[in-house]
């Protein structure tokens, strides 16, 4: 009997095992082509990068020696900068580097692409390179024959000694085998060397520099947990403040040095804590958020913007107008920009968020009123808005203007003319420099906005 059953069940155990067998080969097969695919996606992006960081050195010393009043020349070479950076960066992202340290190179990359932009869209023929700029370019030069050295040793080493990249996935995943690698080895040298750069002065708009708030711009002493519960509890209309917990923040820097208060709410979880935040200098209110759910909007957004409004007026925050506003989940989230001798100041501004079952506030977001707080010398416009205008497409229909300072790509305040306009179904806020005459910056706009403007502007 068991005879006649191996003999009946060999043939099928044997298509079993040719079977497995096949598709164990194809499996493999596949594996191998997905392998071989993504060696050569990485060989080719590490080969790219070589050669945009070649060609990065290169266009740097060509624009070195043009004279640095030969606006076309300059601006063609820092816009050829700009544009081998990027590459240069676009490479990065598709090597295998996310386990490795690599991350001063690539702050450098883009800092350069920064600079080298801001640079290349800024008249020269009125504010040419200053000495410090073409400093940071000589020393720009100088690093990158140095990363070129170290990128192109490695590149020589892989061609070599037939290095994989797929290697560097397998090392980067074993910290044993990390400083056995040829490119890891490699890599790390060049971000070493990278992070000892110290005489590079990237101007406004460094990404390596965190946003610092100007503590000395404002006016007060240092305040207690105790005295910021008493600031909660006004703020709130509480005359209870016992409840509420305070933690300062910011240890010893000072432009961060701040303190958080939660107000409990008795929610679960404590969903329903209200949530503050104040300066330690002076106490000023920096964040409020009372989160709810709001089930139904009753009311629009006009009754939401005179609520926060009114709202504001209340809390000390005089002048400021709608420069915004948007419905999201039943909440009204409104901006405010402080206005100035009929000048819109952007940089100074408050966002209120409203509920709208209720027309309750809920929410204030101030840093960038509190910080942006100073004496501003605001000029006559040098140009009028009808010769502002001239900038503006024949076929754009203006809704609305006014004057408003706003912030350029160096980040320096500047005045402009602002329009709102609307062109090919689409609306527009476009802001034209009131000195130069030139456009500073153009905005698409939803229509809620472009109302509230269009409001406030007038």
């Amino acid at each position: 009997m068991y005879k006649r059953l191996s003999i009946v069940m060999f043939p099928f155990l044997l298509l079993a095992l040719i079977g497995a067998s096949v598709w164990g080969y194809l499996e493999h097969q596949e594996k191998n082509t997905i392998l071989i695919k993504a060696e050569n996606q990485y060989q080719r992006a590490f080969h790219d990068l070589s050669f945009h960081v070649d060609k990065l050195h290169t266009e740097l010393g060509n624009t070195l020696a043009v004279n640095a009043t030969s606006e076309p020349s300059y601006r063609k070479g820092l816009v050829n900068v700009w544009r081998l950076t990027s590459q240069a960066q676009s490479d990065i992202t598709q090597l295998p580097l996310t386990l490795l340290p690599f991350n001063k190179t690539e702050d450098f990359l883009a800092n350069m692409a920064n600079f080298s932009y801001r640079m290349s869209v800024r008249d020269m023929t009125k504010q040419p390179l200053n000495e410090g700029e073409i400093k940071t370019l000589n020393a720009l030069y100088d690093h990158s024959t140095e990363i070129t050295k170290e990128i192109r040793g490695v590149q020589d080493k892989v061609i070599s000694k037939n290095l994989r990249w797929m290697d560097v996935e397998v090392a980067l995943a074993s910290e044993k085998e990390m400083h056995d690698n040829a490119i890891i080895d490699g890599f790390s040298t060049v971000d070493k060397k990278v992070g000892a750069y110290k005489d590079l002065n990237w101007g406004p708009g460094n990404l390596n520099i965190l946003s610092k708030n100007d503590v000395s711009a404002l006016s007060g002493n240092d305040m207690t947990p105790e005295q910021i519960k008493q600031k909660a509890a006004q703020f709130l209309g509480l005359k209870d403040s016992s409840t509420m917990q305070v933690v300062e923040n910011g240890g010893s820097a000072p432009e961060y040095q701040s303190f958080s208060v939660v107000v409990p709410g008795g929610g679960k979880g404590g969903e329903n804590d209200i949530h503050m935040d104040f300066t330690k200098k002076g106490g000023l209110l920096l964040y409020f958020m009372k989160p709810r759910t709001v089930q139904a909007a009753k009311f629009d957004l006009r009754q939401a913007r005179d609520i926060a409004n009114e709202f504001l007026d209340q809390h000390d925050y005089k002048d400021m107008s709608a420069a915004s506003y948007d419905q999201y989940q039943n909440i009204a989230n409104i901006i405010f920009a402080k206005r100035e001798k009929d000048v819109i100041i952007y940089p100074q501004q408050v966002s209120v968020k409203v509920a709208l079952d209720t027309l309750e506030v809920i929410g204030v977001q101030a840093t960038d009123y509190i910080f942006g707080q100073k004496h501003r010398t605001i000029g006559q416009p040098k140009i009028t808005a009808a010769e502002a205008r001239k900038q503006l497409s024949p076929k754009m229909k203006v809704t609305g203007e006014s004057l408003a300072v706003i912030k350029n790509e160096l980040d320096e305040e500047v005045l402009c003319h602002e329009f709102i306009g609307t062109m090919n179904n689409n609306i527009y806020r476009v802001y034209v420099n009131s000195e130069l005459g030139t456009e500073e910056k153009i905005e698409t706009i939803r229509p809620e906005q472009a109302k509230a403007a269009s409001e406030a502007a007038k």
